[in-house]
């Protein structure tokens, strides 16, 4: 008989550890509590408007390509995807514009305009990026950093070059003179939710992922990742359950062995990856006497990632400066993530990102319009805050803002719009405190200690997802569903 594994969750670490356990033979059950499978990776359809309503930017794509060949499959057969060109166009206070080239030569060009002083700096600066991801890659992304054992091809010399012990705002400000590049770099930190002024230099990495190795679109929507996972799950044979909250996992003997799901059934199996955020998972799931209240008071002092504040704007018009992703930087960047992080209030002065699709895929809104995602980053849900008061008077702050930035007539021109809070990611998706990220990286070491994926101390229960090692984003969430797979391997028993 073959062995029974249960995920929780549907989103793409679940869809991903479900497609593999089905190739290694195993009876895979996928329980979902809401109606769709993609987790935060969903799509909106509002009359001829489409949007994406989580990541817009597809990197690491070997990642995805080796999980559906171990699956045998190849990853061609059910995606399209390409770099787009500029990557991203920033619009500086100043109305300075930066079209960023995966072309470092572009890119350069583009600098000497108005930063020459940086210009040769920029590719110093993505090499420094490059040594970085090969001092940290194998040791800290493609390992499960489980046990001593893990850290054994770790050079204590590669260790103390990557810049752990500086801040990432520390480290640009020491390679660039020009407050426009400086500011360029230090964003990528909030692809992991993180602030430039608190979180390691090691970081830094972030942006090598970008712009040495590239950033994608996948044709007709980044949510065909979910549907080519879900796909794949299919045909290797996994079940799946949606509206089926998990509201229990029962541990034995210190070994996970069955869930109970909405309505009271219990289903029982050799094993459970949990897809559920980590802080969820141990603080709401679990059984209480399963775990320490050393280990509960651990897990919510573990401070979550920043959030976000979304709007989705379908508009009957389009912008000629607007391309396919877009960054309205704010004027003061620090003062940007003291109230994101800090002071745990929505920025008066955000830095505004704005996707907009359809200039890539023209089906996404009608003929002469536009499909806008804008997001700003925001504190996580503190009982403070008011989201519902919120929702209204701060999307329409960022509708004034965007005009004051040059898209006139945006306001008179929304035929769809929908607003996303950090109140709703907390409800819809059991993220700790409305995060995106999980947890944050706002500490020396906070980037390597996020949950394992396995359960210490608990046979059969391991973790996968944006809020587990390695970390947020398509990439490194696909990346944990092998790290848990090689844990399996290591610690399962006939």
């Amino acid at each position: 008989m073959n062995q029974q594994a249960i995920i929780i969750g549907a989103g793409l670490g679940g869809l991903a550890a479900s497609a593999l356990l089905a190739s290694q033979g195993y009876s895979v059950t996928v329980f979902e509590k809401n109606s769709t499978h993609g987790g935060k990776m969903q799509e909106l359809n509002v009359g001829d408007f489409r949007f994406d309503t989580g990541p817009s930017l597809f990197t690491m794509p070997f990642i995805l390509k080796k999980l559906f060949k171990e699956c045998g499959e190849e990853l061609r057969d059910y995606l399209e995807f390409n770099e787009l060109e500029p990557v991203c166009r920033y619009f500086f206070k100043d109305e300075t514009v930066f079209d960023n080239y995966s072309d470092r030569k572009r890119s350069k060009q583009q600098i000497e305009q108005f930063a020459p002083e940086d210009a040769e700096s920029y590719s110093e600066f993505l090499n420094y990026t490059a040594k970085l991801y090969e001092q940290t890659a194998d040791a800290f992304l493609f390992n499960p950093l489980y046990t001593l054992g893990d850290l054994k091809g770790l050079k204590l010399t590669d260790f103390l070059g990557i810049d752990a012990f500086s801040t990432v705002s520390d480290v640009v400000d020491e390679h660039f003179q020009s407050d426009y590049l400086k500011k360029f770099f230090k964003r990528f930190t909030t692809y992991n939710g993180s602030s430039p002024y608190q979180a390691p230099g090691t970081l830094n990495v972030i942006p090598h992922v970008e712009l040495n190795q590239g950033g994608y679109y996948v044709k007709g929507g980044m949510y065909r990742i979910s549907e080519a996972l879900y796909e794949l799950s299919e045909k290797m044979g996994v079940t799946f359950h949606f509206d089926t909250e998990v509201e229990r996992i029962s541990i034995r003997n210190k070994r996970a062995v069955s869930i109970k799901v909405n309505g009271g059934e219990k289903f029982y199996a050799d094993l459970i990856v949990a897809n559920s955020d980590a802080t969820d998972t141990i603080l709401n799931l679990m059984d209480e006497q399963a775990v320490s209240n050393s280990k509960r008071k651990r897990q919510k002092a573990i401070e979550p990632s920043c959030s976000g504040f979304v709007m989705l704007l379908g508009v009957n018009k389009q912008w000629e400066q607007l391309k396919h992703h877009n960054i309205f930087f704010s004027d003061d960047y620090e003062k940007e993530f003291r109230h994101i992080f800090k002071e745990k209030v929505l920025p008066d002065d955000p830095t505004i990102y704005l996707a907009n699709t359809s200039y890539t895929d023209p089906e996404h809104a009608p003929e002469n319009s536009s499909n806008l995602f804008i997001l700003v980053n925001s504190p996580y849900v503190t009982e403070e805050q008011n989201w519902s008061e919120l929702r209204e008077t701060y999307s329409s702050f960022l509708i004034n803002e965007l005009e004051n930035r040059g898209l006139k007539g945006l306001k008179d021109s929304i035929v769809v719009k929908k607003v996303i809070t950090p109140s709703d990611f907390l409800n819809h998706y059991g993220s700790n405190r409305g995060s995106i990220y999980g947890t944050s990286s706002n500490s020396k070491f906070a980037a390597f200690l996020r949950p394992r994926n396995k359960i210490r101390g608990i046979s059969n229960l391991y973790l996968v997802g944006g809020s587990t090692h390695p970390g947020g984003g398509i990439p490194l969430v696909i990346q944990s569903a092998f790290n848990a797979i090689e844990l399996i391997d290591r610690y399962q028993k006939d």
